[in-house]
């Protein structure tokens, strides 16, 4: 049973990640809990609360970004707390291409939390950490 489970939050961390790279704001407000937290590097160093902070982003011009990009998840870990919590961790590759349309990858550390509410998981923190 915790393979299937395991595998369903995979694809569901998929789904957000391509969500968030195509600019597919109401599939990304679907797997979100409206009280979602956060610590990402747009918000300075400070817990970010709801889902205000993020719409922001996923409304500026040019969003989804052009040329088309691939999110990968890169050794991901899945650790299942009870039945209705889980905490995956990976390290997550975006390949694009650059302003002379060459290839380029990008990476960031990323936590993801989510929990199951009425039946359904939600993602309700993450914590994104990025290097120069």
């Amino acid at each position: 049973m915790a393979a299937s489970v395991t595998d369903e939050l995979l694809q569901l961390n998929q789904t957000l990640l391509n969500a968030i790279i195509s600019g597919d704001w109401a599939t990304y407000e679907s797997l979100c809990d409206p009280s979602i937290t956060c610590f990402e590097a747009e918000a300075r160093g400070q817990l970010v609360a709801g889902m205000a902070f993020h719409k922001y982003y996923f409304d500026l011009p040019g969003t989804p970004q052009k040329p088309a990009k691939v999110v990968t998840m890169s050794q991901p870990h899945v650790r299942l707390l009870g039945d209705s919590g889980a905490v995956l961790t990976y390290v997550r590759l975006n390949q694009s291409l650059d302003s002379a349309g060459g290839p380029q990858t990008s990476r960031v550390e990323e936590t993801r939390v989510w929990q199951k509410m009425g039946g359904a998981w939600k993602h309700v923190h993450f914590h994104r950490s990025t290097h120069t």
